[in-house]
């Protein structure tokens, strides 16, 4: 057992609440949607925990996900699931990005990208409350998170991804125990099958915000930030943007680090970043709207951020606008390009949703929304090591005369 688990009851949930009415439901009950048909969001008793722990306390303890385990909601350690989620690392990107642009490399996460996160916690909060099948739709990545977690606990598990999800994402779910069926659609076609056989009680629906607790896995991302900046943030987030779980998990934590006293009430230009090919958000906030109508024929190389509709778009939104950000779109050549700078300049392979970001921050240089003297943290969310890279046909005969010159 991990050193920072040494109590059974570790948390100060008091109970949920609809993230549009406010309307409050029962903690430690089996939750989907509000009956708004909105996400609902944790709340705790923040007063206790601050008399309970201190900032000090938890820079002393090892720095892994479970050292928040009181702004957290597993009520008993025995049902946490771990494969050991670390604090990811914050890299320079110096050459590709420039002198004040740090990557957050969550890839290095188990199953290898920041999915890990949201369903390491859904996940223990299932088998805490009792849960024995779950199905959920994914792009690749959060199927295989949520493979990994659920099949360590024994909990059954059947996954739907689109048709052309890249095919280690489909393998690696497969080898980890779940069920998973290719399905010739987008997400949403997926979490509509998801939908009706949850509505027939086949199985829990663990789509993205219709259960509450992946929210506080991701916002996780948040809490660590703040600690590796010295209690101070950023001044500027770009975070690739499809369910948006994890910018409106970090604007959450954001919120609940300024209560407890332990940041002030700067916060980062939160920049919602999608491909061009799929940006309902991007086209919600240039409207001026808080809702954001399905994108049609969705296309982009970036998969994880190809969402044609978001449940938590309002979410997404007001985060968005109460930072003083925006949602920007960036097209699949430009994201290509800064996948390519990263490694080549800079030795990092970004996933595509990563240099998503990269394309962004330079778009966002470029018109002025941010300052190059600006400190600004990008996301990577999955190791570039699951995307296609180009061939590298150069081959050498041994048994005949090297030009050593041509080398």
């Amino acid at each position: 057992m991990n050193q920072n688990l040494t109590t059974d009851r570790q948390t100060f949930v008091t109970h949920l609440e609809c993230s549009i009415t406010g309307e409050r439901y029962e903690a430690d009950q089996l939750h989907g949607l509000s009956r708004a048909g909105r996400p609902l969001l944790v709340r705790y008793d923040l007063d206790a925990v601050r008399s309970s722990v201190s900032r000090d306390t938890i820079e002393a303890r090892p720095t892994d996900l479970w050292r928040w385990r009181e702004l957290l909601p597993v009520r008993h350690t025995s049902n946490i699931v771990s494969l050991g989620e670390i604090e990811t690392p914050l890299v320079p990107l110096t050459k590709s990005g420039g002198p004040n642009v740090l990557v957050k490399d969550e890839g290095r996460l188990p199953t290898g990208s920041f999915k890990a996160r949201g369903l390491v916690m859904a996940v223990a909060m299932a088998k805490e409350l009792g849960v024995t099948k779950i199905a959920m739709p994914t792009n690749g990545n959060a199927g295989a998170a949520l493979a990994a977690y659920a099949t360590r606990c024994g909990i059954e598990t059947i996954v739907f991804c689109p048709d052309d999800t890249p095919e280690i994402n489909v393998r690696e779910i497969a080898m980890q125990g779940a069920r998973v069926w290719r399905v010739n659609g987008l997400i949403d076609d997926c979490g509509a099958i998801v939908g009706k056989g949850a509505a027939e009680g086949r199985w829990f629906d663990f789509s993205t915000l219709k259960e509450p607790y992946r929210i506080e896995g991701k916002k996780t991302m948040g809490l660590e930030l703040a600690a590796q900046f010295g209690w101070k943030l950023p001044d500027a987030i770009f975070y690739p943007t499809g369910g948006g779980t994890g910018l409106i998990g970090m604007w959450k934590a954001f919120d609940e680090l300024e209560k407890l006293g332990w940041i002030g009430s700067q916060r980062p230009k939160m920049f919602a970043v999608q491909a061009s090919g799929c940006a309902p958000i991007v086209r919600a906030f240039e409207a001026g709207e808080e809702h954001a109508e399905r994108w049609e024929d969705a296309s982009t190389v970036a998969a994880g951020i190809r969402v044609p509709k978001a449940v938590g778009d309002f979410l997404i939104l007001r985060a968005v606008r109460e930072s003083g950000g925006q949602a920007l779109a960036v097209g699949d050549p430009a994201i290509l390009k800064a996948v390519d700078a990263a490694a080549k300049q800079d030795g990092l392979l970004l996933c595509p949703e990563g240099g998503a970001t990269l394309a962004a921050y330079h778009q966002a240089l470029n018109t002025g929304l941010v300052d190059e003297e600006d400190k600004v943290v990008l996301f990577n969310c999955a190791t570039g090591l699951k995307y296609p890279m180009p061939e590298a046909p150069q081959a050498l005969d041994r048994t005949r005369p090297i030009d050593f010159d041509a080398l």
